[in-house]
């Protein structure tokens, strides 16, 4: 099969896997199930709070996520964030935090949309909601994508304010950067479609464009309850903050519409008239689908997770025809870089096959050096435990070359993306670009662990020092007793290391199918190649 664009046919990977074979089926049935628990994870908040919902629609209003649906161009895909946030984490609210975030097109512009979901415990923020908010908002920020914030507001929910209200990257952080971006040019745009109360009522009012819903959406510092305890004033909701006040009265909102749906109709407009999709600043070619079907990944990944999968097997799989341009591919083999196209878009790959060794490292270093130089956004696709150790490793420098890799990674201010495809353990977590590196974006498949270390190495650690501890003081252990140790250490790790625990904690933006991490990725490297390309310099590379 001659390559199709016209490159040498030694950089497509052939793949060498058999989908006929009794691994591939044992390994994608061990996936299927991994899938199904995601799918049920992704659709319970569809199955939580009738009762909220059948009361939000009775008043006449939109699900959060039929406004949405309604404010994005016919057709567009809507690119949903943290949409496992707080799983498990409070009771009675499903995952995704009582926010909804994500990326969509709006009158042909991409656009962070942040909705609060109000039949979700009144639409409340919890510490992760704020989070999450903050999030969204940064990632707008990176891209200089329009804000539009759908307010549905109880405000905060009061036994949360430690997670809420004192520190940065709280609920302040909201405030802070609606106007740090409004001052740089970017659209800020709110709607105030029910409540929006407290401190919350600052939403909107700091945005660019406020547009309020008659009888439907209000807004006010102080509630009639709140007044009439503080002044002893009597007054109705409506008169004291409802949309018709604010509109002709108090001035604080700019448009007055009477339904949901009008008010999605006016956003569009309103992005229409004052936003403006950003050119392309890198260049982008003819996308070529995979030579071999992602969804074929499902029977990659090895049933049992202490084995990895077969990396350059998985990228046939996700990349632009199949094509690996591979640097250095005799040298550091532990590591893959390469340069390789993802939806047309060129990226550079650094992907595990191993431990990383000091010569994967310096390959690494040398590879983002190139891509910086070149404005190359960078891929790493997280499949290691960790470096090497050990007397040999250590007399070959590996701390000093793994730190001359962590500092080329940390300094490269092209866009970078994080997906955990496996295990993604201690040191050789932050080397590929982790989330206290921010990426930007960062990304697990279902199979995907991270911790400091692997759940047996963490047990076995640690029972070493009970031994110790037990024979210093003449005390009998047997290998009951050490197995009985080891257990909930083993159980506490696998808990910890969980793609579900990095989600709800927003370590990561979202779980994805590795079927759709090609869509994904091509849709946020369409989103960055809008942005202005920045200076890469690198911090002292020790030698």
């Amino acid at each position: 099969m001659m390559p199709r664009f016209g490159v040498d046919p030694l950089a497509l990977i052939q793949s060498q896997i058999s989908t006929a074979s009794e691994d591939f089926s044992r390994n994608r049935a061990a996936f299927g199930a991994l899938m199904d628990e995601l799918h049920r994870r992704r659709g319970e908040h569809e199955s939580s709070g009738e009762k909220a919902k059948q009361r939000h629609m009775a008043a006449g209003k939109l699900l959060p996520r039929d406004r949405i649906d309604v404010l994005l161009d016919p057709g567009s895909p809507f690119m949903e964030l943290g949409d496992l946030a707080g799983v498990d984490m409070y009771d009675g609210v499903p995952p995704g935090a009582g926010i909804i975030t994500g990326i969509g097109q709006v009158k042909g512009v991409s656009c962070m949309i942040i909705a609060n979901d109000a039949p979700v415990k009144g639409g409340t923020y919890f510490a992760m909601t704020a989070k999450k908010h903050v999030r969204a908002q940064k990632i707008a920020w990176q891209h200089r994508l329009p804000n539009i914030t759908l307010v549905d507001s109880g405000g905060a929910n009061l036994p949360e304010q430690p997670g809420i209200f004192p520190d940065s990257g709280q609920y302040g952080s909201v405030f802070n950067q609606i106007v740090r971006q409004s001052a740089e040019g970017i659209p800020q745009i709110a709607v105030v479609h029910g409540a929006c109360t407290a401190g919350g009522a600052y939403v909107p009012a700091l945005c660019d464009l406020a547009v309020i819903v008659r009888e439907q959406g209000y807004m006010h510092l102080g509630g009639p309850e709140l007044t009439y305890a503080a002044t002893g004033e009597e007054v109705d909701r409506e008169t004291l903050g409802g949309a018709l006040m604010h509109s002709e009265t108090s001035g604080v909102t700019d448009y007055l519409v009477e339904n949901d749906r009008h008010a999605m109709a006016t956003v569009r407009n309103l992005v229409g008239d004052t936003c403006r999709r950003p050119s392309l600043e890198r260049p982008v070619r003819a996308p070529k689908p995979p030579r071999y079907d992602p969804a074929e990944i499902h029977g990659l990944i090895p049933e049992d997770p202490r084995h990895p999968a077969d990396t350059r097997e998985i990228l046939a799989r996700l990349l632009d025809d199949s094509y690996f341009d591979e640097f250095k591919g005799r040298y550091g083999d532990s590591l893959l870089c390469g340069f390789a196209y993802i939806g047309g878009f060129q990226v550079g790959i650094l992907a595990n096959a191993g431990v990383i060794f000091s010569e994967s490292a310096k390959k690494a270093v040398h590879f983002i050096d190139i891509c910086c130089k070149q404005d190359i956004p960078l891929l790493f696709l997280a499949d290691n435990s960790g470096f090497m150790v050990g007397r040999e490793a250590e007399h070959g420098g590996i701390s000093k070359d793994g730190a001359k890799m962590i500092t080329a990674m940390a300094s490269a201010n092209v866009p970078k993306y994080n997906i955990i495809i496996g295990k993604s353990y201690g040191a050789g977590y932050m080397a590929m670009c982790a989330r206290p590196f921010e990426p930007t974006f960062s990304f697990g498949w279902p199979n995907g662990r991270a911790a400091l270390m692997g759940p047996e190495q963490a047990a076995m650690t640690l029972a070493m020092v009970q031994r110790q501890k037990f024979a210093r003081d003449g005390l009998p252990w047997t290998e009951a007793d050490e197995e009985k140790f080891k257990q909930p250490i083993r159980d506490d790790f696998e808990a910890f290391a969980s793609m579900y625990n990095y989600a709800a904690n927003l370590w990561i933006d979202n779980i994805l199918d590795p079927a759709e991490t090609r869509e994904v990725m091509t849709l946020l490297l369409d989103v960055a190649a809008r942005a202005p390309a920045q200076a890469s310099p690198f911090g002292v590379l020790r030698i």
